[in-house]
């Protein structure tokens, strides 16, 4: 596939990317570097942050196209896009880095999730913290804002945990232990890949329905949940990278689901089969276990049996599989001049921009 590299907006790694409604990309680097990008690929602003702290989160407003909230270090600022000699306001919420920012769909509530596990949720009118979430252990890597749902957010951390959260209530609706839903799916002791690989969880993305998300893990694996009230429930789950899986990302409108891992591999899943999925009866589950362990082991010969969902994984191929070259750090599927790109930012200082033009 050919791929087009944005260059000389950086001069060390891009931690994180997004783009705005109007086709502005901004990238967040190692240092404190913040650049913004036209749709040609052309770096049209540039700022240095004084603290020097990595740019680890990025996120364009969705009414205001040229307001940008980024953080770095333990700090958030919001910047205007079109003059970046400083910030148009800033705030220092969070106790230790942070690592991720989502901003709901109206636009009320920025979340901030930080090294000691905690995300901060800011009230924008009235510029201030309204909520403080805390029930990860462990980093929280990653938080994502439910489309449709301005009220409810999903999170994961290298607790192993991935959590639904109401901010009414500010407490979890529901909670899901990687490591102890893997155990549930062996028979025997965890094989030597999952003790060297333990299911830390490092991206979350949920489509645009507000009611299925992807969570990616060390473990190499990609698991799908689908939302049902205030209820959960793991939907899919199948192995998509040999190493861990460091972002996941729903397309727009769409079930087509972009991973990126430590493999250097960039992947496109089409997840729609876990949505149109009856819901599964308590009365079948036991006979699903066996259905499944079966499966697993008449295929062993050419299916990873770790597999979460193992009935599940010979269903699911990807299909679009990229040798990126790069560990991942961010990807993202964005229109540029109408046409979808995956936009993957890596180890290098540049911006790798790949062609979707059969989806």
């Amino acid at each position: 596939m050919m791929a087009v590299k944005w260059t000389g907006g950086h001069s060390s790694p891009i931690l994180c990317l997004n783009a705005s409604k109007d086709g502005l990309v901004a990238s967040g680097a190692v240092g404190g570097d913040l650049t913004v990008w036209g749709e040609d690929g052309t770096a049209v602003g540039h700022m240095r942050f004084p603290d020097a702290d990595d740019v680890t989160s990025v996120v364009f407003s969705h009414s205001y196209p040229t307001k940008l909230y980024t953080a770095h270090g333990e700090t958030v600022s919001i910047l205007d896009v079109r003059a970046l000699k400083g910030s148009l306001d800033h705030f220092h919420v969070n106790e230790e880095e942070i690592n991720c920012l989502s901003l709901n769909e109206t636009e009320n509530f920025l979340a901030s999730a930080d090294d000691s596990g905690a995300i901060k949720i800011l009230d924008l009118e009235n510029k201030k913290v309204s909520r403080s979430l805390k029930r990860h252990s462990n980093i929280c890597s990653s938080v994502a804002f439910r489309p449709q749902r301005p009220q409810s957010l999903v999170s994961c951390g290298l607790d192993m945990q991935v959590i639904l959260w109401n901010l009414q209530k500010a407490r979890p609706l529901w909670i899901a232990h990687l490591q102890e839903d893997e155990a549930e799916d062996m028979e025997g002791p965890q094989s030597p890949s999952q003790l060297l690989n333990p299911a830390l969880a490092h991206s979350v993305s949920v489509a645009s329905c507000g009611n299925i998300f992807s969570c990616g893990a060390e473990d190499g694996k990609v698991r799908i949940f689908r939302v049902t009230g205030v209820k959960c429930e793991q939907a899919l789950g199948f192995k998509g990278h040999t190493l861990g899986v460091a972002q996941v990302c729903f397309l727009p409108e769409s079930y087509l689901l972009l991973t990126g891992g430590n493999d250097a591999k960039v992947m496109l899943w089409d997840v729609s089969g876990a949505v149109e999925k009856n819901q599964k009866s308590p009365v079948k589950q036991s006979q699903r276990k066996k259905t499944k362990r079966a499966a697993n082991a008449k295929q062993a010969g050419n299916i990873d049996t770790t597999a979460v969902d193992g009935e599940e994984h010979s269903k699911v191929s990807p299909k679009m599989s990229i040798e990126h070259g790069d560990k991942v750090n961010w990807l993202m599927g964005t229109k540029i001049k109408g046409q979808q790109n995956i936009l993957v930012a890596d180890q290098t200082s540049c911006i790798t921009v790949y062609p979707l033009n059969e989806f």
